[in-house]
């Protein structure tokens, strides 16, 4: 009998490929013109995008890659990278035959082109996909799983295949996240009576929510369940959305005005992280970590700390490889 060859695809959102105009502006449109991150009428929304978004985006968007590009390249993909090699020397140090790809939603390695290749080329015919977003969201993990459809459908041979949808409520995902923090705390010490913790997460205009996104009520389960883990008092953390793009209301309490607000409130220290995010990337380092910084800062706040997302960190292989394995 023939051994079943079992794969696992991790997914992230993507990045473009240097960080230029050039560059930015393919990355851009095809990101944007997924009408699952953007549902507006798709011919209005064509026009906007071509004639006023993408060239004037494009160029200050490169400039923001440029500040936290690595010498690899960019986070995402670099970070994406190095998890998915942990995660296969991990499963081969446990002699277990199962082969970790890693692909982009958006730009490349293409989420279509690595999936095919898997099976058509390679020859695996078990293939276990996990979008690297703990929340499910349309936006997101939807929006994978339309190009795993797409995929399929051009496969006149398909392989059997999973999709993991989220994991927002595993424990040790709350616990990983915990543990990053204490990290922390062990370095700068931990939370005064006017230090708060912030968890951003990244936002969504409160509409998609409205028509039955579950994606508000996940972030919440988990900022809860990272709280609890953490075993501190509510009122010491704060949670918050980043991100916004555009004039409609998104979900509330936009990032900014909270940091303005605890700042206005006397609140001295603000640790930071991003709990949505599974690896760095431009939200997190320069959004979060530099310009959510310089607005706490000139607000009359003391102290800034930016906690790292888990990236390929030994606490995020085991998780990783823990969600997977009950799949292989």
């Amino acid at each position: 009998m023939n051994k079943t060859k079992t794969a696992v695809l991790l997914i992230n959102l993507g990045s473009p490929s240097a960080p230029t105009a050039q560059a930015v502006r393919p990355y851009l449109r095809q990101f944007l013109s997924d009408r699952r991150v953007v549902e507006v009428n798709p011919i209005l929304w064509n026009l906007i995008l071509r004639l006023a978004i993408l060239p004037f985006r494009s160029p200050v968007s490169a400039k923001r890659y440029e500040s936290v590009w690595l010498p690899e390249g960019s986070p995402l993909i670099v970070y994406t990278e190095r998890l998915a090699k942990k995660l296969q020397k991990a499963f081969d140090e446990e002699g277990r035959a199962v082969k970790v790809a890693f692909a982009m939603r958006y730009g490349e390695p293409d989420q279509d082109r690595i999936f095919r290749e898997l099976h058509e080329k390679e020859g695996f015919d078990n293939i276990v996909v996990l979008p690297l977003y703990p929340q499910y969201s349309a936006t997101t993990t939807a929006s994978v799983a339309d190009i795993l459809g797409a995929s399929l459908a051009k496969m006149r041979s398909q392989p059997h295949w999973h999709l993991i949808r989220d994991y927002h409520d595993n424990p040790e995902y709350a616990r990983a996240i915990a543990a990053s923090i204490k990290a922390h705390w062990k370095t700068k010490g931990e939370l005064g009576e006017k230090d708060r913790l912030v968890l951003s997460f990244h936002g969504m205009p409160k509409r998609y929510c409205d028509l039955g996104d579950p994606y508000d009520r996940q972030v919440r389960k988990s900022a809860q369940m990272i709280i609890d883990e953490l075993g501190i008092a509510p009122e010491e953390a704060v949670i918050a959305y980043q991100s916004r793009f555009g004039k409609e209301e998104w979900l509330q309490p936009y990032l900014t005005p909270q940091l303005e607000r605890l700042a206005a409130e006397g609140v001295e220290r603000v640790d930071i992280l991003c709990p949505g995010f599974s690896i760095d990337c431009l939200e997190t380092l320069e959004e979060v970590s530099d310009e959510a910084r310089q607005t706490f800062l000139s607000k009359g706040g003391k102290e800034y700390n930016y906690i790292e997302c888990l990236n390929d960190s030994s606490d995020a292989v085991s998780l990783i490889k823990n969600l997977v394995s009950k799949h292989l």
